[in-house]
């Protein structure tokens, strides 16, 4: 099978790449986002068409929430222009598209946990751009839309990278902990997404680590597992002022893995601890 992968070079990227050459899926095309901008679609309906893929992995997105605020016009381009590209064009290749999404669609109010055919109603224009986008892909016979949340990986910047900085200044941390969701760990989630393709699975996943947790929840056991001593404070998200508004309650069902004998991920604190035994190697 060949790959065409958007967004290689991020976290995601990375570690998918990763699992393809280990499975000896080696035949794959990355290019980087100084290579193709997926928003010109003659371009990426050139560089398609040559390279004629089975399956395109787009993890390409604009993913900063805050900064989505202020600059709309980027955020629709990448996230809606460039998927609707990528849709057109797979048609014409008919190639199978993966398209990775988030919990940000979902508003975030719901007494439960969100379901796969759940409504989607985002509170802010980054996770309207991504449900946009979702649309998109729905167009299409054959595609995989895979939502997830809270993602950390080693080839880029997040939330357990920022958290050890933090506390190696020194510095007191405040952390929402009325915000629950489930971390998810690049590593775990490129196995499930190279098995969803070999399997042909179709239509809409959740696939996060497993367990839910408050991001103070999960900033004290990134310490706890750093034997770190830090000024950690909970804060409400109303006491915590950003450009874009963030739902409350990002718990998503992963029944529909069990449905299609799809194996979870593991826990959120077994793929922390992992994470961070690779960043230590890795110094």
């Amino acid at each position: 099978m060949k790959y065409f992968i958007t967004g290689g070079a991020g976290q995601l990227g990375y570690d998918l790449i990763k699992e393809l050459k280990k499975r000896k899926q080696d035949d794959y095309l990355a290019p980087t986002i100084e290579e193709l901008d997926i928003t010109d679609l003659e371009v990426l309906r050139k560089v398609v068409k040559d390279y004629n893929p089975d399956v395109i992995y787009h993890l390409a997105a604009y993913t900063a929430v805050d900064k989505a605020e202020e600059n709309k016009d980027l955020c629709y381009q990448i996230n809606v222009v460039g998927t609707e590209n990528i849709v057109s064009v797979a048609k014409e290749v008919k190639a199978k598209v993966i398209y990775i999404s988030t919990d940000y669609i979902f508003q975030g109010n719901k007494d439960g946990i969100y379901e796969v055919l759940d409504e989607a109603n985002p509170i802010n224009y980054y996770g309207y751009t991504k449900f946009l986008g979702e649309e998109e892909v729905k167009k299409l016979k054959d595609y995989l839309i895979v939502r997830i949340s809270w993602v950390f990986g080693l080839n880029g910047n997040n939330f357990i990278k920022t958290m050890l900085r933090l506390a190696s200044e020194n510095k007191k941390i405040s952390v929402v902990s009325d915000q629950v969701g489930s971390p998810t760990y690049t590593k775990d989630l490129a196995r499930l997404l190279v098995d969803m393709v070999i399997e042909n699975k179709s239509g809409i996943f959740h696939a996060t680590n497993e367990g839910y947790c408050s991001w103070y929840e999960f900033a004290d056991y990134i310490f706890k597992i750093n034997n770190l001593d830090v000024n950690l404070k909970p804060i409400l998200t109303k006491d915590y002022k950003t450009l874009a508004k963030r739902p409350l309650n990002s718990r998503l069902s992963k029944d529909r893995l069990d449905e299609e004998n799809l194996e979870r991920l593991p826990s959120w604190q077994d793929a922390t601890l992992r994470f961070c035994q690779e960043l230590k190697e890795e110094k």
